[in-house]
C-alpha cells in the first residue's frame, strides 16, 4: 500500500509535466490544435485535467460540490503563465483532498452515470492519476507534432 505522500509524489509528476510541455509551446502554441479531427490543445487538456482532478477527488469523495462544464474545458484558452496558475491551485486542493480522504471509505458522491472504479475513496484516487497519466502522454504527442511543424 502506498502513502498519500507517495501517490501525490506520482500526480505531482504529471502535473510538472503538463507546466513542462506548456512552456515548451509557449503562449504561440499552446492554444493549436493538431491537424486530425477533434484533436484539442494542450490549453484544453491541462484545463480538463484540473476539472478532472476537482470532480473527482474533491466532489466525487468529498462530497463538495464542484461546479463543472467538461465541454467548455477543452475550449478554454489562455497564456502559459495562466495556465500554470491553475496547475498550482488545482495541486493544492488535490493535495487537501488526497489528505482528508479515506481510502477504504465509500466515496460521498458517486458518479451516477456507472463508473467501475468509485467503490472507494482509494479507487477514485487511482483514476485521477490515470487521467493524469493518460493526458501526459497526450500532451506530449502534440507536443513533439506541433514543436516539428513550427521550428
Amino acid at each position: 500500500m502506498i502513502t498519500v505522500d507517495e501517490y501525490l509524489d506520482y500526480c505531482d509528476k504529471a502535473l510538472d509535466g503538463f507546466v513542462a510541455i506548456a512552456r515548451q509551446l509557449g503562449d504561440r502554441l499552446v492554444n493549436e490544435r493538431l491537424d486530425v479531427p477533434g484533436s484539442n490543445t494542450a490549453y484544453g487538456v491541462v484545463t480538463h485535467c484540473t476539472g478532472v482532478m476537482a470532480w473527482w477527488a474533491r466532489q466525487t469523495n468529498l462530497g463538495v460540490v464542484v461546479p463543472r462544464d467538461r465541454d467548455a474545458e477543452f475550449l478554454a484558452t489562455g497564456t502559459v503563465d495562466e495556465l500554470v496558475v491553475a496547475v498550482e491551485s488545482a495541486r493544492q486542493r488535490l493535495h487537501e483532498d488526497a489528505r482528508a480522504a479515506e481510502p477504504g471509505a465509500v466515496p460521498a458522491m458517486p458518479p451516477d452515470h456507472g463508473h467501475d472504479l468509485t467503490e472507494t475513496q482509494g479507487e477514485v484516487l487511482l483514476h485521477v492519476y490515470e487521467e493524469l497519466a493518460q493526458h501526459l502522454g497526450q500532451l506530449e504527442v502534440t507536443r513533439d507534432v506541433l514543436l516539428s511543424r513550427n521550428p
